[in-house]
This record gives C-alpha cells, sequence and structure tokens, in this order.
C-alpha cells in the first residue's frame, strides 16, 4: 500500500506550519487548579494544551505514515461511535477488550462522551486539517480504552501511571509535566506508596508496547483482552499492583478528612 504524505488529506501542509509555543504560566495556573481539585478533569486539557508544543503535529505526522491511520483517515471514523454503543459492547463475550470496556466505564459511572466535554475547555487550534481533527479526537477518546488495556486503574496512582506510561507513547512534555508534579506531591503525602518506582515501571512499559494511537480499536473490541495485550505488547503492571492497595487506603482516608471538614464548615 502506498504510504500517503499528511498534506495529501485535506490540502494543507503540517509540517511547514507554524510551531505552537508552550506556555508556562498557563500551565501553572491549571496545576495549581487541579492540585486544589484533584477531580477537575478539565485542568489537564489546560495543562497538557499550554505545554504540548509540537508534540502534537509530530504523532499527527506519524499516524498518516502508517496504514491502518491512513484507512481510519479515509473512511472518517469518530471512535466515539463505536465507544457509545453500550448494547452492543455489553453483549460481547466476558473476558473481551470491548465488553471489559462496558464495566469499567459501568463501574466507575462513566460514559464515552465525558472527555469530550472536559476537553471543550480548551479551543480549537486554528487552521487545523478534518484529518488532524479526526486523529486530534481519536487519540483523546482512547484515554479509557488505554486504562483497560493497560492494566492502571482510575485512582490517583492509576492515573498518574498511565499518563507516565501515555508520556512515553506520546513524549507530550504536558503530560510529563503532570506526572512530576504529581509524583513529588505523592511522595510527600503518602511516602508508603512507591510512586517513582511504579512511574518508572509505567514509562517503561509504555516505551516497550506497541505505538497505541494507530490501533484500530473498532477491530480489537470482539477480542479477547488477554490477546489485546499481547498484540499490543503490554506488560503487567506489577510495580503498581503492589502499591495500588496503599493508595486506595491513602485516598479513602483524605476523602474521610475533607467530608469531616465540610461538615464542620457547613455546621
Amino acid at each position: 500500500m502506498t504510504i500517503a504524505s499528511p498534506t495529501e488529506f485535506n490540502g494543507a501542509d503540517v509540517a511547514k506550519r507554524k510551531r505552537k509555543h508552550i506556555q508556562p504560566l498557563k500551565a501553572l495556573r491549571a496545576i495549581r487548579a487541579l492540585i486544589a481539585d484533584k477531580e477537575d478533569t478539565s485542568q489537564v486539557f489546560r495543562i497538557i494544551d499550554a505545554l504540548s508544543g509540537g508534540a502534537n503535529d509530530r504523532q499527527f505526522n506519524r499516524f498518516v505514515k502508517t496504514e491502518t491511520g491512513q484507512r481510519i483517515l479515509n473512511e472518517k471514523r469518530n471512535l466515539i461511535t463505536a465507544l457509545n454503543e453500550r448494547e452492543y459492547l455489553s453483549s460481547l463475550p466476558e473476558g473481551t477488550l470491548g465488553h471489559t470496556y462496558y464495566e469499567f466505564m459501568a463501574e466507575e459511572d462513566l460514559t464515552a462522551d465525558g472527555l469530550v466535554e472536559a476537553s471543550e475547555v480548551v479551543p480549537e487550534r486554528e487552521g487545523r486539517t478534518e484529518a488532524e481533527r479526526i486523529f486530534g479526537y481519536r487519540l483523546r477518546d482512547q484515554h479509557d480504552l488505554w486504562h483497560v488495556t493497560s492494566g492502571y486503574g482510575r485512582d490517583g496512582l492509576g492515573e498518574l501511571a498511565l499518563l507516565a506510561f501515555t508520556y512515553a507513547q506520546t513524549r507530550n512534555r504536558g503530560i510529563g509535566f503532570i506526572v512530576l508534579v504529581g509524583a513529588r506531591i505523592t511522595s510527600k503525602t503518602v511516602p508508603d506508596v512507591k510512586v517513582w518506582r511504579v512511574l518508572r515501571e509505567a514509562y517503561r512499559n509504555g516505551k516497550k508496547a506497541a505505538w497505541l494511537p494507530q490501533t484500530d480499536w473498532e477491530a480489537m473490541l470482539s477480542k479477547p483482552l488477554s490477546e489485546v495485550r499481547e498484540l499490543l505488547k503490554i506488560e503487567t503492571p506489577t510495580a503498581y499492583r503492589e502499591a495500588q492497595p496503599f493508595a486506595l487506603a491513602a485516598e479513602k482516608a483524605f476523602k474521610e478528612m475533607r467530608a469531616e471538614q465540610e461538615q464542620k464548615l457547613a455546621a
């Protein structure tokens, strides 16, 4: 199959576009807001946008040089469509990626559209081609599939580990910045959790794995999760699983303390 250049999809020369500058002050404001409210996912998108620089362009250029990437762009796929087919996903055999993803989202009370809403705090980049938008949305919408395939949960340590895994895959400095800040805070507040060990392993797993952004996730949904992990060369997150009970206990204690404080303030 002939490999197309980035210019063939929508006539814009992505490679020659003016590079996106980093915005450290914007990132600093967002990280302070995220520390104050860890559930505010929108701040994650602000940080990544502020510090991403040319990472997104590099990933897009890599994507369009793959056969899977060309097929996805030519078919103008929207991954959200497949991920919102809850009836189909729940009907898949237990142990498949699709069924496991369905159970993961149901247990966490999440929807595939949740990340879309959180990401809307960041304005659309001017001049993006249709192909770039398709890729950008697809990369965003893969996040919870990466949770399921990588083995990292949605607890605080799991999210941080998945970001370390993601940084190894994307080399996006915004993601790396969040990992470093999160690791420093965690190591100070929860010293029993070997956070640096967990993150080093997550980074190594991300480096060893296949490049996930180009994955044909729609075709993977009906496959056994064990087979998907083998195909994508994803290793078991041993250090994370060992540390997770300590991290969960610390999170529970923190939430209980916050609840008590709020009750006292309300009284």
